[in-house]
């Protein structure tokens, strides 16, 4: 099923990438060739986590548009930071490789080629246009790119191409490169080697939005062939007058990265952006690493952490690791797990998560006694474009994982008696039967086929909503309770399983006007009783059942369907192979001539006193859903679990809200599709 998203309309996706400036790289016509080329593999043709995608996303490379070899390279997808230009965009063994030049005279250009030199690891981001995606569900498999992905994944089939860009941080730590400025060597300029290696993992996280004002550092220009015109000498640099300038800016920048040493991103691209030397740099990481004293009016205090290290998916494993949900090593990797534990070793509360999201947005504050100011920049009217974490899809990530907890806790017999259908919307939908002709008719020597008809037999059904809403109250934020968002989505899935079984058996059991002896489904007195006799007697009747032109269905029986009070005989039905009487001295025989033919399924809402039409001797024997649909269990878009979304609560009421709905029909279908046995006299 393909669509159209409702609220992504572009990707940014951080991927491994290769740059390579080589001294015998071919120049292509009409681009100089003293400007430095780039070879990267901008997209490796895996899975990633985007930012407003659920599930990870995979651009399908067979299904991207390339508007132009050309396209523009930018600095963290900013078009005020030029970089340069590509010349040549291809699709190589399922990767996405570009090639061109670094044409542009901007500081962000010149940044990269310096920063390069000395080391500085690039990554590579493309910016695409999202114009059809697939939906992959859980326990499904899709082949992308020429491998092979499990659901539940999206799969972006039509896609447009927009431009490349540099970043310089990633959430694949493993990706480097390394670019190097132009070297001057008299007439004929020499570009140094560019190494390059893409050892990144298949599914990787987006990378935070770039600001092009912490990565530019002071101009430095590279070097060009010495111009032809005559010029005043002193006014005319020479090469060793450039390199000088250019070692001596790589050696501070190189000083202040070492200073830093990876912890202190903010005063790190103030220092290089404002011309700070290593010794300036280090007494600034002082003052910042100097311990807080505590705050004595304040006992919940939070000072946000220097390092950088706080994304949105170590957020939302951290939410995990301290709901100590099952299998969350299965959701992250080591990496983000690692980060996890090392920056919430003691466990995550919810004060300390909302204050996450606040300082993304850009609350100023240092701890959670402006509750309302936090909560407003948490949950923004309209998000900032520079925000890197999103509480609301935190949250309703967190929320979800629990929701289906609550959800699949409850009884799914309904599941496995029904037939689902997919819809795309909440007008009734109409099935047909196929009868009357709808046997093979033997082909005439001409080799013309016969058409079958459509009969007058047709069956409908149509979604409605179902939903909840539950609050998270101010008590459980001020008390920092993140048990809360765990409690409360267990609540709502919960909720659903019940509401569907609701709506499921309500319907199911209030057939008094579908089996009818006139549909020849139902069956009565005193040998109907669930046992050997009983179940031979409903074999038989639905095993005679026929179509509308008298002849027989040729649908198999499959299910035993019995309250809670004949699970016991329903097994032994199924299992014994023989069943004794003793209760005369007659002869009888043993043998159990249904064992192992119809599996048991048993349902609780059978024998509920609450639902119309209740039994606890009644019971069916039904086909398989998949042969005969006795009946049918409609879903919206295919959704066959609920949906929950979290937002600040409303303004009388100080919060988040959590609201859980399920969109689904229940409808009885063909009945042939089962026998009811009333199980009495």
């Amino acid at each position: 099923m393909s669509e159209t998203p409702q609220t992504t309309s572009a990707l940014a996706l951080v991927a491994a990438m290769q740059i390579d400036l080589a001294a015998d790289a071919p120049a292509v016509a009409g681009t100089p060739a003293s400007l430095p080329r780039f070879h990267m593999v901008a997209y490796t043709g895996g899975q990633m986590r985007v930012a407003a995608w659920r599930y990870p996303v995979v651009v399908d490379l067979a299904g991207l548009t390339i508007p132009s070899q050309s396209r523009p390279i930018r600095f963290g997808h900013d078009a005020s930071s030029g970089v340069g230009h590509t010349d040549a965009i291809r699709v190589e063994n399922g990767q996405l490789v570009a090639m061109g030049v670094v044409s542009r005279d901007t500081a962000a250009a010149r940044e990269i080629v310096v920063s390069s030199k000395n080391g500085f690891p690039w990554q590579a981001s493309i910016g695409a246009s999202v114009d059809e995606f697939e939906f992959v569900k859980e326990n499904q498999k899709v082949l992308v790119n020429g491998r092979s992905f499990d659901g539940p994944v999206n799969v972006v089939r039509k896609s447009t191409l927009g431009e490349i860009s540099f970043v310089d941080l990633g959430a694949d730590s493993a990706t480097s490169a390394q670019v190097a400025a132009i070297r001057p060597q008299q007439e004929h300029p020499v570009m140094e080697t560019i190494t390059a290696q893409a050892n990144a993992q298949s599914s990787t996280t987006p990378a935070a939005p770039q600001t092009p004002a912490a990565s530019a550092a002071p101009a430095v220009q590279a070097a060009a062939p010495a111009p032809t015109t005559a010029a005043p000498a002193e006014a005319t640099p020479t090469a060793a007058d450039i390199r000088a300038e250019a070692l001596a800016e790589t050696n501070r920048i190189s000083g202040i990265r070492q200073v830093c040493n990876g912890r202190f991103a903010d005063i790190e691209a103030k220092a290089i952006s404002d011309g700070w030397d290593a010794t300036r740099t280090e007494l600034e990481v002082l003052r910042a690493a100097r311990p807080k004293a505590p705050v004595p009016s304040a006992p919940q205090v939070m000072v946000r952490s220097t390092d950088g290290g706080v994304t949105a998916h170590v957020l939302e494993a951290a939410c995990f690791l301290t709901a100590k949900l099952e299998g969350v090593e299965k959701l992250f990797d080591d990496a983000t797990l690692a980060a996890a534990d090392a920056h919430f070793r003691g466990g995550l509360g919810l004060q300390e998560l909302l204050l996450e999201a606040a300082w993304a947005n850009g609350y100023t504050g240092k701890n959670f006694r402006d509750t309302k100011a936090v909560m407003q920049y948490a949950f923004p009217a309209i998000r900032a474009s520079d925000s890197t974490i999103d509480i609301g899809g935190i949250l309703s990530n967190v929320a979800n994982k629990f929701l289906l907890e609550g959800f699949f806790s409850v009884e799914r017999t309904w599941r496995n008696i029904c037939a689902v259908r997919n819809v795309n919307d909440f007008k009734t939908v109409t099935s047909y039967r196929l009868i009357g002709t709808d046997q093979y008719e033997q082909v005439a020597p001409g080799g013309e086929l016969k058409h079958g008809t459509l009969g007058n037999e047709t069956y409908t059904n149509k979604a409605d909503t179902y939903g909840l809403m539950l609050a998270v109250d101010r008590r459980d934020i001020i008390n920092d309770d993140l048990g809360a968002i765990t409690t409360v989505p267990r609540k709502l899935g919960r909720g659903s399983g019940l509401k569907i079984n609701d709506v499921f058996w309500a319907l199911f059991l209030n057939n008094a006007a579908f089996f009818t002896s006139g549909n020849k489904n139902y069956l009565t007195g005193a040998d109907t009783v669930l046992g050997i006799d009983g179940l031979t007697k409903a074999e038989v009747a639905f095993m005679d059942q026929v179509d509308s032109d008298g002849k027989p269905i040729g649908i198999m029986p499959a299910i035993i369907l019995t309250p809670t009070a004949l699970s016991a005989i329903g097994t032994q039905l199924y299992k014994s192979t023989e069943i004794r009487d003793t209760t005369a001295s007659t002869r009888y025989p043993v043998a159990n001539p249904h064992q192992g033919k119809y599996r048991q399924e048993v349902s609780r809402y059978l024998g509920n006193a609450r639902y119309a039409g209740n039994s606890t001797k009644a019971w069916y024997l039904l086909a398989d859903a998949n042969d005969l649909p006795l009946i049918e269990v409609a879903f919206l878009n295919g959704q066959e679990s609920p949906t929950i979304e979290s937002a600040e609560a409303d303004f009388n009421y100080l919060g988040i809200q959590m609201r859980g709905y399920h969109d689904f029909g229940v409808a009885l279908q063909d009945p042939r599709g089962g026998i009811k046995s009333k199980g009495e006299a």
